[in-house]
């Protein structure tokens, strides 16, 4: 086979980017460890960023996108991996300045390779992707520092995406008391159906006037939003209060005093999914294969690599929700 299935991001003459399936030579994809065939992938908002020509995301074009890729091992050059191995790729450069997994083939450097995880396939694995293991290393963060089922009110911001989603579901899984914060009042029945005890409105949650700090209401967070629902939500915690913020999606300015840190001893834990070393990788993978292992169907819609560009834009617009898997 010398040529392959990719989904093709290009700069157009006018200085607007086209993305569509484009059949590609091999040579595409260059020199790297391992080769891959992919039979799964996912869409996330970065590679909404990268379709779309963000130069903050991806730097040259053309370019494939997709940061997140399961299949089958074609070929290892160090040896490690044998042909037929079933295996994942998540975050590193994936899909932002290395061509990426949307594609029927994926060439990437070895140390971004996990060995699938018993208890896992590609489809399963996909179905979880970035947006899975940001929630779990969020959920990771607020465990480990001590947040436990008694200890009050979690909540779960921009929870209609993949990561809000899945993390109201794994915190429910994980005996937590969840609320979720959604401004989409027609997924509430969804969010209640996955765990969450209520769901709260963001221009209602910033309604009140602005203080150094107000009551105190939550043990924890997992925060996709950023900008003034980070602000109050820091100073909203119970003492000792932990938020794992994983997201900028309403801002990137943190404009606050000391307070909630030293008088409330809140912790912000910052959550950045796709450099996070692999052994830390494979831990979170394990556990979600078995211990924190949960279904993912209700919000899951699989589709095809031609109807992906179409998603994508969705995803940009903030008209999507839930997770959608790519059958390459």
């Amino acid at each position: 086979m010398e040529t392959f299935q990719a989904l093709w991001t290009s700069e157009m003459a006018d200085g607007k980017f086209e993305t569509s399936v484009h059949t590609l030579p091999f040579s595409t994809l260059g020199e790297q460890d391992v080769l891959i065939r992919v039979s799964y992938s996912s869409l996330n908002y970065k590679d909404a960023l990268s379709a779309s020509g963000h130069r903050g995301i991806t730097r040259d074009f053309p370019h494939i996108p997709g940061i997140d890729a399961a299949g089958t091992v074609v070929s290892d050059k160090r040896g490690i991996f044998r042909a037929g191995d079933h295996v994942l790729v998540t975050g590193f450069d994936q899909g932002m300045n290395s061509h990426g997994g949307l594609s029927e083939f994926v060439a990437v450097p070895g140390d971004w390779v996990i060995a699938m995880p018993e208890g896992l396939n590609a489809r399963s694995a996909m179905q979880i992707g970035t947006a899975g293991l940001t929630a779990g290393l969020a959920v990771q963060a607020l465990v480990g520092n001590g947040l436990r089922p008694e200890s009050g009110e979690i909540l779960v911001t921009g929870a209609s995406g993949g990561v809000g989603m899945i993390a109201v579901k794994l915190l429910t899984h994980l005996h937590f008391n969840v609320v979720a914060m959604c401004g989409k009042p027609e997924l509430d029945d969804t969010l209640l159906g996955l765990g969450a005890k209520r769901i709260v409105r963001r221009q209602d949650f910033l309604s009140e006037k602005p203080r150094a700090l107000y009551p105190m209401q939550f043990a924890g967070a997992i925060d996709v939003l950023g900008g003034e629902v980070l602000v109050k939500l820091l100073k909203s915690l119970q003492y000792d209060g932990v938020i794992a913020a994983c997201g900028m999606a309403a801002g990137i300015d943190l404009p606050l005093q000391v307070y909630p840190f030293i008088l409330r001893g809140a912790r912000l834990i910052g959550i950045y999914s796709a450099d996070t070393p692999l052994a830390r990788k494979q831990e979170i993978w394990q556990l979600l294969a078995k211990d924190w292992s949960i279904a993912l169907d209700d919000f899951t819609t699989e589709i095809s690599l031609s109807e992906a560009p179409q998603i994508l834009n969705e995803l940009l617009a903030g008209r999507s929700s839930g997770r959608y898997l790519v059958k390459i």
